[in-house]
C-alpha cells in the first residue's frame, strides 16, 4: 500500500516537472514607454493569462532609439538577443545588413495564424528586403491634423458633419490660416519645428504626395526633379512660419501645449499623442477636439508613415528549436489579433481585420483617419534611413533649419543631399 502511495506520489510529481518544462518561457524586449507602454503591458499580461502552463512571455523595456538599436545588433552578433523584440520598420534594412534579422517564413506565418494578405501591401513591403519578409507589422503611425472644432466653426472651416473644410491644397491651407488668424489666433499653426524628426515627417509627406523620391531605385539621394520637388516642400514648410502663421524653433512638449493650451486652432503631430488628447478631454480640460489624415497639399493625398513591428533575432550560435520558435510565433499572431486594443494609443492596427473590426470602427479619431494606411509612405529603403537615422540626423542639420528661415530651401536641400551620398559610399 505504502509502495503504491510513493510510487503514485513519484509520478504526480514527475509529471508536474515535465508539465513545468514543457512550458515555453519567450524573451521579449521592447521599447515602448508612456501610454505605448502601458498598453502593451496589458497585452502582454492577458497573454499570460490565457496562455498560463504554455507559454509566457518576459518582457523587459529598453531605451528608444539607437541605443535599443544598438544594443539588438551586439547582442545578436554573440547569440544573447530575446526571442522576440519590437522593432520599426523604418530601420529593417540596417538590421538586415548587419544580419541582426531571421527571417520570417511561411511556415513561421502559418504558425501564427497569419498571411501576408492579412496586411497592406505598401505595409508588407516595408516589412521585406529583396522579397524576403523580416518582421511581422503591428501598427501604422503617421502624422496627423489636430484641430480645435470651435475654432474652425469660428473660422467657418467646420462641415456640418463636424470636419475642416477647405484645407487642402497649399493655397488654400494658407488661406485657411489666414481665417483662423482673422479670428482671433494669432499664430494658428503648432508645429515642433525644433528638431529634424518631426520636420521629417512633414517634409516627407509633402515630398511623396508630388510623386517625388528621396532615394531612387539607384541609391542616389534627390536625384532629377526630385530635388526639385523637395525644395518646393521645404519651401511651404518654411513659408507656414515666415508669414507668421507658426512660431520658430518650438520645441516638442511646447507644440502640444500650444494647441491644447487653445493659443494654436491646428496641430501636426503623430497619431501617438490621441490618448494626450483624450485624456484631457476625459478630465474636462480641453475643447471639442478632433484629427484627420494630413491635408493634401500637392497632387495626391500620402503620408510618411512606419510600423513598430515584432521580428526575431537572428542569434549567432544559439539557434532556437522549432517548437520554441514555434511558441514566438504563436505571440506575434496573438498580439496581431488582439490589435484592435492597440489602437487606443492612437495607432492603426497594421493586421487589417482588427482595423475592419466593429470595436475599433467606432473609435474616435482613429476610424476618421484610418484611410492613411492606403496612402502610407514609408521610410526610404536604407540602412541610412528611418527612426534614430544618419536620414534624421541629416533632417536636423538641413531641413530644420530651413523651416526657420536659417538657411534658404534650394541650400539646404542641396547640402542634404550631398551630406546622404556622401555616407552611402
Amino acid at each position: 500500500m505504502f509502495a503504491r502511495a510513493f510510487f503514485a506520489a513519484l509520478m504526480s510529481s514527475a509529471f508536474m516537472v515535465s508539465a513545468a518544462q514543457a512550458q515555453e518561457v519567450i524573451e521579449w524586449w521592447d521599447f515602448l514607454g508612456g501610454g505605448d507602454g502601458v498598453r502593451m503591458k496589458e497585452l502582454i499580461n492577458r497573454f499570460n493569462e490565457e496562455h498560463q502552463g504554455q507559454i509566457q512571455i518576459e518582457a523587459t523595456t529598453l531605451e528608444w532609439g539607437t541605443p535599443f538599436y544598438t544594443k539588438v545588433q551586439t547582442s545578436a552578433a554573440v547569440g544573447e538577443g530575446p526571442d522576440v523584440m519590437t522593432y520599426h520598420l523604418s530601420r529593417l534594412p540596417l538590421g538586415v545588413e548587419t544580419g541582426t534579422l531571421s527571417p520570417i517564413t511561411e511556415e513561421d506565418l502559418a504558425n501564427a495564424g497569419l498571411a501576408t494578405s492579412d496586411y497592406q501591401p505598401a505595409n508588407i513591403d516595408a516589412a521585406s528586403v529583396d522579397g524576403q519578409l523580416y518582421a511581422v507589422p503591428f501598427d501604422i503611425h503617421s502624422i496627423v491634423l489636430y484641430y480645435n472644432k470651435d475654432a474652425l466653426q469660428k473660422a467657418g472651416l467646420l462641415g456640418e458633419d463636424g470636419l475642416p473644410t477647405g484645407l487642402d491644397g497649399a493655397d488654400n491651407f494658407a488661406a485657411a490660416l489666414k481665417k483662423l488668424q482673422e479670428a482671433g489666433y494669432q499664430q494658428p499653426l503648432s508645429i515642433h519645428d525644433a528638431a529634424g524628426d518631426s520636420m521629417w515627417r512633414i517634409f516627407y509627406s509633402l515630398l511623396n504626395q508630388q510623386d517625388g523620391k528621396f532615394l531612387d531605385d539607384n541609391g542616389e539621394f534627390l536625384s532629377g526633379d526630385n530635388l526639385d520637388k523637395a525644395v518646393a516642400a521645404t519651401s511651404l514648410m518654411a513659408s507656414w512660419v515666415a508669414d507668421g502663421y507658426a512660431p520658430p524653433n518650438t520645441e516638442y512638449a511646447a507644440s502640444i501645449a500650444r494647441f491644447t493650451g487653445g493659443e494654436a486652432a491646428l496641430h501636426i503631430n503623430g497619431v501617438w499623442e490621441v490618448p494626450t488628447m483624450t485624456d484631457l478631454a476625459t478630465k474636462g480640460e480641453l475643447f471639442d477636439w478632433g484629427a484627420i489624415q494630413l491635408p493634401t497639399f500637392f497632387d495626391h493625398p500620402a503620408t510618411w508613415a512606419d510600423s513598430h513591428a515584432f521580428a526575431i533575432p537572428n542569434n549567432q550560435g544559439n539557434e532556437m528549436t522549432p517548437e520554441h520558435r514555434k511558441a514566438v510565433m504563436e505571440v506575434i499572431g496573438w498580439m496581431a489579433k488582439n490589435s484592435t486594443f492597440w489602437g487606443s494609443a492612437g495607432h492603426l492596427p497594421a493586421y487589417n481585420p482588427a482595423r475592419e473590426d466593429p470595436e475599433f470602427q467606432a473609435m474616435q479619431p482613429n476610424a476618421t483617419y484610418a484611410s492613411l494606411a492606403e496612402t502610407a509612405a514609408f521610410d526610404p529603403r536604407s540602412p541610412l534611413a528611418g527612426v534614430a537615422s544618419p536620414v534624421y540626423d541629416a533632417a536636423g542639420n538641413y531641413l530644420m533649419p530651413a523651416v526657420n528661415g536659417e538657411l534658404e530651401p534650394q541650400d539646404a536641400m542641396e547640402q542634404m543631399r550631398d551630406d546622404l551620398q556622401g555616407q552611402a559610399y
